[in-house]
């Protein structure tokens, strides 16, 4: 957007206001899919424990995936007539959402905070889905699409907090924290079982 938060000029057959708004929800998911490929980078770098190769392996493509994410939602905010703000400092002081708050950790704790914050990144997603119904279906395919994978990455996180019964380890934490030390006590249970 332009600094005074008007755009010069937007796609054909959009309304100024509608590409406005547009541009607003994806400034959002591009904060958020710029903050969750650095997590998932931290996260495949300070991962340790027994299963840390299958995690650390998971993680990387999870990371390209969602990097190649932002770089669409950019491209798209250009597209519509805006500026992608894409600057570290920016971003803090964008979001809405705390730090990701595990250093060097178990493959269980991370996947555990991660749940939680896959749980949040989707959420917002499927809140700016919603609102697209009305504004720009061209954007909302995009987001549909990249949901499908985040949804995707989710599920896999899941496969390792998930008993055969269908329990998560991590079911009720409201924070990464607890979900963390959560995730950690069931593994623990478990391998003493």
């Amino acid at each position: 957007m332009a600094t005074n938060g008007k755009l010069r000029y937007t796609t054909p057959g959009m309304e100024q206001a509608d590409a406005e708004r547009v541009v607003a929800l994806l400034q959002e998911r591009l904060d958020a899919t710029t903050d969750l490929h650095l997590t998932l980078k931290h996260v495949h770098w300070n991962v340790v424990g027994p299963h840390f190769i299958s995690v650390h392996e998971m993680i990387d493509p999870q990371v390209d995936e969602v990097r190649g994410f932002s770089d669409d939602l950019a491209e798209r905010i250009a597209t519509l007539g805006g500026s992608p703000l894409g600057t570290p400092g920016g971003l803090v002081e964008r979001r809405k959402w705390t730090e990701y708050s595990i250093g060097r950790a178990t493959t269980q704790e991370h996947l555990g905070a991660l749940d939680l914050v896959y749980q949040g990144v989707i959420t917002s997603y499927r809140e700016a889905i919603k609102e697209l119904d009305d504004l720009d279906l061209v954007t909302q395919d995009m987001l549909i699409g990249q949901t499908d994978k985040l949804e995707l990455f989710h599920w896999f996180v899941r496969a390792h907090l998930e008993d055969k019964g269908g329990n998560l380890s991590t079911t009720g934490a409201t924070s990464e924290g607890a979900a963390s030390a959560a995730a950690q006590q069931d593994a623990t249970e478990a391998a003493s079982a």
